[in-house]
């Protein structure tokens, strides 16, 4: 683990894992604020890279307090997730953890609890054996 980014070795190809991803945040009642497709976007650019996508997900209910205590985590809310095809052809789901976001804008400590489920929600996305719900 690099300092605040989690790794999650993924069982599925990357634009799966990102909407399996999706399905599970939408399913807890978070928002889906963006869906980025970095090497599609690479494609039409006439670029090559490995399969990238990104999503941006939360719940203003959370996210807001954080905001409003420290506006520089704007910079890391909302929550993120990136899924990305190694020069293995492994598939990896990576995000910030919450105490890198708190440590990173000296976010107080009693609002970065709703921060701390997106880590189930990444690792289930992974998982070969949940079905998308």
């Amino acid at each position: 683990m690099k300092d605040g980014i989690v790794d999650v070795r993924s069982q599925h190809a990357v634009a799966a894992t990102i909407d399996r991803l999706e399905a599970r945040a939408r399913a807890a009642g978070l928002m889906v604020f963006a869906r980025i497709d970095f090497s599609g976007d690479a494609g039409r650019a006439g670029l090559a890279m490995r399969p990238m996508q990104a999503l941006l997900f939360g719940n203003p209910r959370a996210g807001t307090p954080i905001l409003a205590a420290a506006p520089h985590a704007g910079l890391d809310l909302p929550l993120r997730a990136l899924a990305w095809e190694d020069a293995s052809g492994a598939v990896w789901i990576s995000s910030n953890t919450a105490d890198y976001v708190g440590r990173r804008h000296d976010v107080p400590e009693p609002l970065l609890g709703p921060l701390q489920g997106a880590g189930g929600l990444i690792a289930a996305a992974a998982r070969a054996d949940e079905p998308t719900g």
